[in-house]
């Protein structure tokens, strides 16, 4: 590999406050905020909008969708001819 070329491959905390949720990993991405993580150190950090936590396929929370009542939206704006 060329040196000098590559981003910094570091910890970083990402964080998904709609679900209070946030884990450390390590990425190339850039961020201007910090936090203090659990271990004592500061690392930067990057807001999600959606983590596991708050996705609802994966924490099982889904949304009931009306759909009757979407089909008839749809019937009575273009109706059936």
């Amino acid at each position: 590999m060329k040196k000098g070329i590559h981003p910094d491959y570091r910890p970083v905390v990402f964080r998904d406050p709609s679900a209070g949720f946030a884990f450390l990993t390590r990425s190339t991405i850039a961020s201007t905020k910090t936090i203090e993580w659990e271990d004592g150190n500061t690392y930067p950090l990057v807001d999600v909008d959606v983590s596991s936590a708050s996705h609802p396929f994966y924490s099982g929370r889904s949304r009931v969708l009306d759909t009757a009542g979407r089909v008839e939206r749809f019937n009575q704006r273009y109706g059936r001819a």
